[in-house]
Order: C-alpha cells, then sequence, then structure tokens
C-alpha cells in the first residue's frame, strides 16, 4: 500500500511544521529544517534576533504585536499570520504558539507553523470526521480486526436507541436478530479478507429489542489500513432505507399487479390472481370471496352482506394452512364480522393488533382465520361502478410487523383495480351467457328423425376469442324421403355474429320447404343477404354490416332412392367425400362468392353416392387453425375419414382429435353424414299416359302395391288422392303423369308432370262443379306440397303408418 499524502497528516505534526522557539522578548533561540525550507531562513541568519525584525512585514508589525499581547494572556494563541520569506515576499501560515516555563523566573514561547492552506485543508478533514461521528444522518461503524466495534456515530445510537458508547467492545451484529447478524458478520469478513469494499449492499436489520419491526439497511463496507498496509479494520457506512424500500416494494406491486390481474375474463381466475399477488408481498395470507350472483355474471345487489364464494385463496410457506374454505366453496360470514360489514357498507376494515381471544369474541367465530398465529387483519371491499362484488381479506402470522395505514392505502388500491377487472369479467360472463343463450336457441337441438342418412355432429365455440362465433350446421328433412344438410359461417363474433346466423337459417329452413335445387337456395339467400346489408347500411349498423358481408354457406340435398347428392357452395370449404370402399377426397366443386356479394351465379353439382358413403361438412375451424397449413389440415381431415365402416361418432370424435386444438381460436361445427339407400322393395313408380283411364289406372295400382306392403287401412285415403293428383295433370298440364309410392317413416305418394304451373288449394262453393280435389288431398294427407325440377313439377303428400287421418 502507498503512504498517505501529507495532505491528510497534521500540519503541525513534528514532520511537516515549521517550528521556532522564542524567549520571553522575543528572540529567536530554536529554528528548524522545516522552517528553513518553508520561509528560506537559514538557522544563523535568524537565531539570536527578535522575530519581528526577520519575519514580520513593517506594515503588519501592529497586528503582530496584538497577537503576541493575547498570547502572553492566554498562554498560547491560533491564527493566520503573513511571514516574510528570505526573498522578501509574505507567506500566509497557520500559526500555533504555547508558553513553555523552565522556573517561576525564564519563559520561553513554542510557535509551530505550517503553510495555511495545509492547516485549512486539514480543519475541513477534522470538522469532516467530526460531523460524521455527531452530525451526519448517515451511520458509520467501525469494525476492529476482531470483529468488535470500536466505535460507532450518533445515527447509529438514534437508529438503534442505544447510547453509543454502549457499543464500544460489543461483537459486530450484537444488536441485530441472529439472521441478520449472521449476515452483518459475513459481510465484515469478506471485505477483511478480500481488502475491497462493497457498495449498497441491503440488508434487514430486526433489532433485538425490537424485534416486530421490520427494518432495511443500506450499507457500503471499506476497509481501514495503516500506511503500512495492515488491516486496522473495517468502515460501514448505513443507511436506513425502510421506508424507500417499502415504497419500492408497493410500486413493484403495483406493477406485478397490473401485469398479473385480469389476464383473462374468468371471474375466478381474475380473483385467483389478486390472492396470488398479495402473498407473500403484502400479506402472509389472503382470500378473495366474491358474492354468490357475481359468479354467475349477475349484478348483485347493494349492501348485500353475503353469501359469498372462495374463489381465491393463497397462504405462505408448505407448513402453513390455507383458509378453513377451499377455493369455489360457499361460505357465510358472522354478521359481526369485518367481512360482513364491509360486504353491507362498502369500507375497508384495519385491524393493526389483534388480541389473542379476539377471534373468540360471539359474532367473530365466522371470520374464519387461517391460523391460529395470525395477529393483524385487513378487510377491503371489491367495488367497481358502484356495486360492491365482494372482499378481499388479508391476514399477516408470520410476519411480525403488523398491517399499517400504508398497507390499507395499498391493498384498496390493488382491490379497486381488481374489481374492475372481476366485474368487467362479470359483464363478460353475462353477454356470454345471453349470447350462448341466443345461439342453443337458434342452433339445432336434436336430429330430426329421417331415413336418409346418419349423422354424427360437433360444435365447439372458440375458447381464445371472446364473444360467439355465426358457426351454424342443420339436418332438415324434405320431400321423398330426401334430406337437405346445411353448414353455414358468419365470420365475426359476439351477439350480432349469433343473431346474424339465426336469420339465415330460419331463411334456409323456408327456403328448403319450397324444394328448390342447392344453387337456387343460394341464390335466394344471397339476395337476402344483400336487402339486410341494404336495410343495416340504412341504419348506419357498420360493424354488423361487416359481420353479414363475412357469410358463407353449403347446401347439399341427399336423395335415397336414387342415391344421388346435388350440392353448391357460396364461398365455404368443399365438403369431403368418402367413399364405401375407403376412397377419400374433397369434392370438386365451384367455390361460388360468399353471400353478399350480389348477382354472381352459384352452380350445384350432383354425384352418386353408394350406401354407406360418408358425406362431410365443415366450418373453417376444422381446418383454419393457425398452428398447421390448409393443407396439411386436409390431409389429416381425410385420414381420419378413410374409415367409414366405423362408427359415426368415433369418426367425428377423430376429426376433431386429429385437428381441433383443446382452445380452438375459432368456432368449429362439424357435420357427418352417412348415406343410406331405401330398399328397392320399399319404392314403387309408374308412369301414366295422359289420358282420362289413368285416374282409374292409378287407383288399382295404388291398391295393389298398398296391400302387398300390409297398408290396406290407407288404401282408401291413397288411392283417392293418387286418383286427384293424376286427374289433375291430365286436366291442366297436358303431358304424362309419373306415380310414385315411398314407403318409409310415413307413406309418401308423389305425381311428377311436366308442367311448372303450381295447383292452388282453394275453397269451393256449394254451386261449384270442381275444385275440391286439392281440397280434399290436403285434408287426408298429413303433410303435402310442391317441388320444383328442371323437368317441371312434382306434387306430394305424406300420411302416418299407424292409422289414417279422420
Amino acid at each position: 500500500m502507498t503512504e498517505l499524502s501529507e495532505g491528510h497528516d497534521d500540519p503541525f505534526g513534528m514532520r511537516l511544521a515549521a517550528l521556532a522557539v522564542l524567549d520571553n522578548l522575543g528572540v529567536v533561540v530554536g529554528w528548524n529544517r522545516r522552517a528553513q525550507e518553508l520561509l528560506g531562513h537559514p538557522d544563523t541568519a535568524v537565531v539570536g534576533r527578535r522575530a519581528w525584525e526577520v519575519l514580520v512585514d513593517p506594515r503588519d508589525l501592529q497586528a503582530v504585536r496584538e497577537a503576541a499581547a493575547k498570547c502572553r494572556r492566554a498562554g498560547g494563541w491560533f491564527g493566520v499570520v503573513k511571514v516574510r520569506h528570505r526573498d522578501g515576499r509574505l507567506v500566509e501560515m497557520g500559526i500555533r504558539t504555547y508558553a513553555l516555563s523552565r522556573d517561576d523566573r525564564a519563559r520561553e514561547w513554542i510557535v509551530v507553523g505550517a503553510p495555511a492552506a495545509d492547516v485549512l485543508e486539514w480543519q475541513r478533514d477534522r470538522a469532516v470526521l467530526d460531523g460524521l461521528y455527531r452530525r451526519c444522518p448517515i451511520g458509520l461503524v467501525v469494525h476492529g480486526p476482531d470483529l468488535r466495534l470500536l466505535r460507532v456515530n450518533r445515527a447509529i445510537e438514534r437508529f438503534s436507541g442505544v447510547p453509543a458508547a454502549d457499543f464500544r467492545g460489543l461483537p459486530t451484529g450484537c444488536f441485530l436478530l441472529p439472521d441478520d447478524a449472521r449476515k452483518a458478520v459475513d459481510r465484515v469478513l469478506q471485505v477483511m479478507e478480500t481488502r475491497r469494499p462493497l457498495v449498497y449492499s441491503e440488508q434487514f436489520a430486526r433489532l433485538q429489542w425490537d424485534p416486530t419491526r421490520e427494518r432495511v439497511v443500506m450499507v457500503s463496507s471499506f476497509p481501514m489500513e495503516d500506511p503500512s498496509g495492515r488491516v486496522l479494520g473495517v468502515a460501514e457506512m448505513i443507511e436506513d432505507i425502510t421506508e424507500r424500500h417499502r415504497a419500492q416494494r408497493r410500486l413493484a406491486l403495483l406493477d406485478q399487479a397490473g401485469s398479473r390481474i385480469g389476464t383473462t375474463l374468468d371471474v375466478a381466475e381474475t380473483a385467483r390472481e389478486l390472492a396470488e399477488v398479495m402473498v407473500p408481498h403484502l400479506a402472509d395470507h389472503a382470500s378473495v370471496d366474491l358474492l354468490e350472483p357475481v359468479t354467475g355474471g349477475e349484478e348483485p345487489a347493494r349492501a348485500l352482506s353475503g353469501p359469498v364464494v372462495r374463489l381465491g385463496a393463497c397462504g405462505v410457506g408448505a407448513q402453513q394452512p390455507g383458509p378453513p374454505h377451499p377455493q369455489g366453496e360457499r361460505v357465510e360470514f358472522g354478521p359481526d364480522t369485518p367481512q360482513a360489514r364491509s360486504l353491507a357498507e362498502g369500507r375497508p376494515v384495519l385491524e393493526p393488533v389483534l388480541p389473542p381471544d379476539w377471534f373468540s369474541t360471539e359474532g367473530r367465530q365466522g371470520t374464519h382465520a387461517p391460523d391460529l398465529g395470525v395477529h393483524s387483519l385487513i378487510v377491503v371491499p371489491l367495488a367497481a361502478r358502484g356495486l360492491v362484488l365482494g372482499v378481499m381479506t388479508l391476514w399477516r402470522s408470520r410476519r411480525p410487523d403488523p398491517f399499517e395505514a400504508d398497507d390499507l392505502t395499498l391493498a384498496q388500491e390493488l382491490a379497486s383495480r381488481a374489481a374492475v377487472a372481476i366485474d368487467n369479467a362479470r359483464r363478460f360472463t353475462q353477454q356470454q351467457q345471453t349470447a350462448f343463450a341466443l345461439q342453443s336457441s337458434l342452433l339445432p337441438r336434436a336430429v330430426p328423425d329421417q331415413s336418409a342418412v346418419e349423422v354424427a355432429l360437433r360444435y365447439l365455440p372458440a375458447s381464445a376469442a371472446p364473444g360467439l362465433g355465426g358457426d351454424w350446421f342443420d339436418v332438415i328433412p324434405l320431400s321423398g324421403a330426401r334430406v337437405a344438410l346445411v353448414v353455414g359461417d358468419v365470420v365475426g363474433r359476439g351477439i350480432h355474429a349469433a343473431a346474424t346466423m339465426g336469420r339465415l337459417r330460419t331463411a334456409v329452413h323456408t327456403l328448403a320447404s319450397l324444394d328448390l335445387e342447392p344453387d337456387e337456395v343460394l341464390s335466394r339467400l344471397d339476395d337476402l343477404v344483400n336487402l339486410l346489408m341494404a336495410e343495416q347500411e340504412a341504419a348506419g349498423e357498420r360493424p354488423v354490416v361487416e359481420q353479414v358481408l363475412g357469410a358463407t354457406c353449403l347446401y347439399a340435398v341427399y336423395d335415397p332412392v336414387s342415391g344421388r347428392c346435388s350440392v353448391a357452395r357460396a364461398g365455404h370449404p368443399p365438403p369431403v367425400v368418402t367413399t364405401a370402399d375407403g376412397q377419400v377426397a374433397p369434392l370438386d366443386l365451384p367455390a361460388g362468392p360468399p353471400l353478399g356479394l350480389g348477382g354472381l351465379p352459384f352452380e350445384s353439382r350432383e354425384i352418386e353416392l353408394a350406401e354407406g358413403s360418408l358425406l362431410c361438412l365443415y366450418t373453417n375451424g376444422v381446418i383454419g387453425e393457425r398452428h398447421i397449413d390448409a393443407d396439411t389440415a386436409l390431409t389429416k381431415l381425410c385420414a381420419a375419414l378413410s374409415r367409414p365402416a366405423d362408427a359415426l361418432e368415433r369418426t367425428c370424435q377423430a376429426v376433431v382429435d386429429s385437428l381441433v386444438p383443446s382452445r380452438p381460436s375459432d368456432d368449429v361445427a362439424l357435420l357427418i353424414a352417412r348415406t343410406r339407400r331405401l330398399p328397392p322393395d320399399d319404392v314403387a313408380s309408374w308412369r301414366l299416359p295422359p289420358e282420362p283411364a289413368s285416374a282409374a289406372r292409378a287407383r288399382e295400382l295404388t291398391t295393389a302395391k298398398l296391400t302387398e306392403w300390409g297398408l290396406e287401412h290407407l288404401a282408401f285415403t291413397t288411392e283417392l288422392i293418387a286418383s286427384e293428383l293424376v286427374t289433375n295433370v291430365y286436366r291442366y298440364a297436358g303431358g304424362p303423369a309419373t306415380l310414385r309410392l315411398i314407403r318409409e317413416r310415413s307413406l309418401v305418394c308423389e305425381v311428377g308432370d311436366t308442367s311448372h304451373t303450381s295447383p292452388h288449394l282453394r275453397r269451393a262453393r256449394t254451386t261449384d262443379e270442381g275444385g275440391r280435389g286439392l281440397f280434399l288431398v290436403a285434408q287426408m294427407a298429413e303433410r303435402w306440397g310442391t317441388r320444383y325440377t328442371r323437368e317441371g313439377k312434382t306434387v306430394w303428400t305424406e300420411q302416418p303408418l299407424t292409422g289414417t287421418l279422420t
């Protein structure tokens, strides 16, 4: 180690000071080498002469005489004077004078001098050192090499409440709790061994005589060495940063709460996040209890004090028990508990110190302390938009210091933020329930009875996006034992999408009842969407317009008699067809524009499906997930459909497991149909010429076939229906008639012709000779209607197999 600079030594020390000895008359009788170095006068030029003759400028003589008089009266003097150098210039010197008596008669004066600048620097250093020990607000502790305290300043005295003198000789860390004392000793040993300072290390400093008060100090340590490099000890500057540490901890907790609370629109998850943020930063135990209506998305009544549901609970330490009620359990607070008061009044409750018998007091047994060591309590209402949604309860049992007013303020701020997030989640839950109720009322609740196909369905709402989507599917029985299979998608989310989906689904049902071809159905649906768009644009409902503009649809009609399937799509993914022998491929089908573009044509394609074939209709959610590209998804879809003989429900679930993640980002609608064929023995068809005798021929054929089928009880009504319909063909259509009987879930009677003129039901007057045939048909059949084809039209009727209509 290098020697300390002279500026840090005493300038009046023997090594640095100029020394002169004067007799009682002011004659110089002693002069050292340092005096010669500083003033240039050799001893031979000074000794034996009066000091003021050699060293004092004549202009300063009066001031020197006055200083000398004061020195004689006081027996010494200290000050700054100008001394004449040998070369004539004046040198400012700090002078200290002492009286030295040899006997009662002889008296001499010792004059010690040093450059005034060195003296002033030394005085400042002494003032700084004195300030460190007496006035500095930052603590100073000096440790000896034996790890015993040498000295502490007044700040340590104020910090600890112990007089500074009482610390001398005590071991390092003696006034701290054992854990904190061990860290203090380790730090001093590290500095002493490495001889390197440690700057700004934080440490808890809990005093033995005040263990309940948590203190935090900032310590900077450095070694002390003599000029030879020997370690004399360690000095430490200690600053009490308890309030700063608490403020930083509160700010960090607020920041953490902002990023962790309200990450989802889920009431229970938000409550759990709030409880977890509180422990262990602010409390040892935390519970979040919400009023029962809130958990269901409802708005609670004002001044409601219970019951509540515990949705969030957290405690510190593996050995520490949690709150007595597990998460999700119903809790009843007693009428005199802080939680009940906080719920009813909407005000926080702070109990800094709880007496040991506090919980046993009558009326407080329902407070539900997490363990017997609890000594401090905070209850804060969770209020948002003027409504109290629940309460948050904070306990301290491990941490010795009680809750303070600042802790209550922080708890209120965090509870206020969390309450807004909980209320947003509650409102979202309420909106979701409303939307789900709307959507569930719009989607089909069960597959209608029909003989054409076996159907498996899946509908999975998106979990990664708020609101409901507009996906839908339908299985619609048609005349002639046929069935319509429909899948559609309204792009967007929320109630608007669900409402738009409902309107389109209703329109599809209406158009299906007209027995139109698939391309014609989509054309009519496109007209309807354009009409809705015009209405919404006129009303300024731009968000809803965007919902409708993104609608797509696929419409397929399957006939189990012929095995033919006609399909058309409007911007929708093509269906996947699996043949009975396991060949799988998407159907090559013209895409068609999405609904709402207007004016562009739609095209149908007709294919023949063998019995046992699979027809898979789906929405974008099946193949449009972000984690997989569309081609790969389509390949996986085809692979999942490659076993047509498997149980249909198993195949449907295999598609979901292969392509749909556990939390899909888009709604998923999936419809898989396995085709059936009606047995040839259950279908009979005849072509009748356009002549009057055809009506009688129709009656004969109908009676014979019904007798063969064992349906003699339907012969009378059916032959009347067939006769009337064939007669209408002869009278009004002018071409041959096709009579067909189908036996399935009901008895179907169809008469087709080449005319596109629609028959009308009317009530004939008593004087009319005709016009009653179609009226009688409508009375005898359970259902009847007309469907049109490119070749003409078909009038059909249905009768139940169990009996006749009366």
